[in-house]
């Protein structure tokens, strides 16, 4: 008795630099921005500087593609192929990535994926036509599954009561790279290796992608060596010393597929996350296209849109922990639908407005609402059913990369106009579902329930292990 005692009192450290719940396995009950203490803090900040990383070598392309459109000579929907294949490559990794962060926690898939997504995005260079860069630009789209790791990782760390602001807030700033992307290779990088090549802007686009390749890499080993899963340590540490069991991906998998409310919120994901993912292809060109923009300003325009995640997806996350503290699920479930309602009206006006400097006002308002609704998803996904938040996470994260393909189909054969039109009535739809979510031991906007306190809703939901077969 006193081994197995010891065993299961085994933790990494003795103590923590974040006030802490014992009842959910040490996660914190607060975030300290300005601290970088392991492991809560470190794996806050490692987890949206990995997705930022990810992010920007996902779109590092997408501000050039006017230049390597004219370079390689390709048509409209020659681009447009590859810009869906981009976002498309990604789903089936991030169903996979799910259940394997269930077994094996979010830092070792995490590193693997950025560290296999750098190596195509260094050779972006070397596509000629237009199936080698359909290839390239798939590869790199793999780096997009890292939003599952992300969302996992401080899913691990924090309490219920913050991590609908810890999700968003990492999820945001990660998110952020998308624009970032924009104006660091499209406005800067870029005319700076033009300079080098005395004007030459094809050897310049040609090389430019070794630079976010490189830093990916770097950000990815250090990932891997200083940060821990989990309150308690790494996976493959706590089960060694039997703080937690082993878990089977499949039977993971396997809960998450049967919950009619990962569904919906998979839909919902698509109306928001899949927006952005194609607005971050999409705003360059449509500038370029519509108001007869250069490559650096159009680039710089663009990345409007995502540098609003700087603090809309995290307040989105904060809205979210607010409404729940005063109403629980049926206040995140609420909020959530507002920002969908408020975001397929907007890129409805969006569609409609003919001069350059409303459409710029529109977008901020409009990529406001995109990204706030992004962070109220995943303030729910952590209620859905605990056991399998990394599979839930996987499916619901699948489902913007879903979005972005279908939207990005419609952008290929239609009009921006109408394009952005039937994105706009989907966002709406896709609010009105919000009646129909109803988690166990969770409130819900019609379909009655009370809340659980989390640890009560803990113990409860907490199956017995299964083993892989």
């Amino acid at each position: 008795m006193a081994e197995i005692g010891e065993a299961v009192e085994w933790k990494k450290y003795s103590e923590y630099k974040v006030n802490v719940d014992p009842d959910q396995d040490d996660k914190a009950t607060e975030i300290k921005l300005l601290s970088f203490a392991r492991p809560h803090m470190r794996a806050f900040h490692m987890s949206w500087f990995g997705f930022f990383m990810a992010f920007f070598i996902w779109f590092s392309a997408a501000p050039l593609l006017s230049e390597i459109r004219g370079d390689l000579g390709l048509t409209k929907k020659q681009i447009w192929s590859t810009s869906v294949i981009a976002v498309g490559g990604t789903i089936l990794f991030r169903f996979i990535m799910g259940p394997l962060c269930d077994k094996f926690g979010p830092r070792l898939p995490f590193v693997g994926v950025l560290m296999f997504a750098s190596i195509p995005t260094g050779l972006t260079g070397l596509a000629n036509s237009f199936n080698s860069l359909l290839i390239i630009r798939l590869l790199i789209g793999i780096a997009g599954c890292t939003f599952v790791m992300c969302q996992y990782w401080t899913t691990r760390m924090f309490t219920k009561s913050v991590v609908g602001t810890a999700n968003a807030t990492v999820g945001g700033w990660g998110n952020l790279g998308g624009g970032v992307t924009q104006l660091v290779v499209g406005s800067i990088l870029f005319p700076l290796f033009k300079v080098f090549y005395d004007g030459d802007s094809e050897k310049a686009w040609r090389t430019v992608f070794v630079v976010p390749a490189v830093v990916a890499f770097s950000v990815a080993v250090c990932m891997l060596l200083f940060s821990e899963d989990a309150p308690k340590g790494n996976y493959g540490e706590m089960k060694k010393h039997g703080v937690m069991p082993e878990v089977s991906a499949a039977a993971s998998f396997r809960a998450a597929s049967f919950n009619f409310n990962t569904w919906i919120l998979f839909l919902q994901y698509a109306a928001c996350f899949g927006v952005e993912l194609t607005m971050n292809n999409a705003a360059a060109l449509y500038f370029t296209d519509e108001f007869g923009q250069s490559t650096e300003s159009a680039a710089a325009i663009a990345s409007i849109f995502g540098w609003m995640n700087l603090f809309a997806r995290g307040m989105g996350g904060v809205f979210s922990d607010l409404f729940n503290a005063k109403m629980g699920m049926k206040g995140r479930i609420l909020i959530h639908t507002l920002f969908l309602l408020g975001e397929g009206i907007l890129v409805m006006v969006f569609a409609n407005t003919k001069t350059m400097s409303s459409a710029i006002v529109v977008m901020i308002f409009f990529s406001l609402c995109v990204q706030a609704a992004e962070g109220t998803s995943f303030g729910i996904v952590p209620y859905i059913d605990p056991p399998a938040t990394g599979a839930i996470s996987g499916l619901v994260g699948g489902g913007g990369n879903c979005g972005a393909v279908a939207f990005g189909m419609a952008f290929r054969e239609l009009s921006y106009e109408k394009a952005f039109m039937i994105m706009g009535f989907f966002i709406i739809g896709s609010a009105i579902l919000s009646l129909f979510i109803k988690i166990k031991g969770c409130s819900s906007l019609i379909l009655g329930g009370e809340d659980v306190s989390p640890s009560a809703k803990t113990t409860l939901e907490v199956p017995e292990p299964e083993q892989d077969a």
